[in-house]
């Protein structure tokens, strides 16, 4: 493994998910979504440390639609034995055709379009991966002993922009979301994604657990991405100013990105149905602070010489249904799952550019 910084992150992950991982044994594992920013750590932690946590197989499954990025061609070529990378289309081909996947014993639905700017320009794919593919996962895995968990990945957009006595948020909190508009593709597919969660445990009672990402960020997103921390990132790199399409007044906790995996590992380890905040508490910064963060870390790492400058978008949607504030509660997942998230926003932005440096020399 060639970049520091991932191969620190890695055993982050290893070293939280403690004893719990020894259920991973013997099980094979099939993620979908392979190729996004949170299966760049998934996808390599399973296949890494399969040797040693006894995982036979991984199943590694995307459209590459947006790409098929290097890191996870080199990943299937160092680890032919362990790792199989298909093309697929979750809501339209057909799994059972796949050998051995209906065996697996454990599932990580993370195939979703989650960058604002390209869910929507591909919205009926967002969908259809949302619902359609969680269906077809559901109903192959019903009612076989061999699986031990499915982890479907929510989103903290389906609290839409809550109510300020709502903030910090917690899981019991039904939302404010509005069914019409651009981002009404994702929100209200993952909410519904999470009725059919409900449901299919209820009736069935499959040990699905629904992780409810908030704002997470690092090594893995695409520096294409067009979300604020991928936006930055490529700022710095080209050495350009940092531009806000905002006041940079909306607020958000951001979480690493080991942390959040951390808990998204927990979470398919859980066992049964249950859903939970995978984010950090604090600190709840303004857009305009992250800004400062990424200028004072860029001319640490690289030299970066740019400045914060406010624009307005020319899409005139950009901001709209753009919640002003986001924060989670996560004492259930401390408390159920051992969460303990503990990367403050200094320092993951630093080693997210330490990657993207190491990246660069290599």
């Amino acid at each position: 493994m060639r970049n520091s910084i991932v191969k620190e992150d890695l055993a982050r992950i290893h070293e939280g998910l403690g004893e719990k991982r020894a259920a991973l044994a013997g099980n094979s594992v099939v993620i979908t979504g392979c190729a996004g920013f949170l299966g760049f750590y998934i996808t390599q932690y399973f296949t890494r440390y399969a040797s040693e946590l006894g995982i036979p197989k991984v199943v590694a499954l995307d459209t590459f639609l947006l790409e098929k990025p290097e890191w996870l061609s080199r990943l299937g070529e160092e680890f032919p034995d362990i790792l199989e990378i298909r093309t697929f289309d979750i809501a339209k081909d057909d799994l059972t055709e796949i050998p051995g996947v209906a065996d697996a014993g454990y599932v990580v639905h993370g195939a979703s379009i989650a960058s604002p700017t390209f869910y929507r320009k591909y919205p009926v794919e967002t969908i259809d991966a949302n619902i359609w593919g969680l269906r077809h996962i559901l109903d192959l895995y019903r009612g076989r002993q061999s699986l031990k968990g499915l982890l479907f990945f929510s989103s903290s957009e389906i609290y839409g922009d809550p109510d300020k006595d709502s903030i910090p948020t917690g899981e019991e909190y039904r939302g404010n979301v509005s069914c019409h508009g651009p981002r009404a593709c994702y929100d209200e597919s993952k909410r519904f994604g999470e009725t059919m969660c409900w449901v299919y445990a209820q009736q069935y009672e499959m040990p699905v657990t629904i992780a409810r990402p908030f704002n997470n960020y690092g090594p893995g997103m695409r520096l294409g991405d067009k979300r604020l921390p991928a936006d930055f990132a490529k700022a710095v790199i080209d050495d350009r100013d940092l531009i806000i399409l905002s006041d940079g007044t909306p607020t958000r906790t951001f979480c690493y990105v080991s942390d959040a995996v951390t808990g998204y590992l927990l979470c398919l380890l859980h066992g049964r149905y249950d859903y939970f905040n995978i984010g950090i508490e604090k600190p709840e910064i303004m857009v305009r602070e992250l800004a400062e963060i990424y200028r004072a870390a860029g001319a640490e790492t690289f030299g970066y010489s740019g400045q914060v400058h406010y624009e307005q978008s020319e899409d005139p949607a950009y901001l709209a249904d753009n919640p002003n504030r986001r924060c989670p509660v996560i004492a259930k997942a401390r408390q159920e799952l051992g969460y303990a998230p503990s990367v403050l926003v200094e320092e993951g932005v630093r080693r997210y550019l330490q990657f993207l440096k190491e990246e660069m020399k290599s």
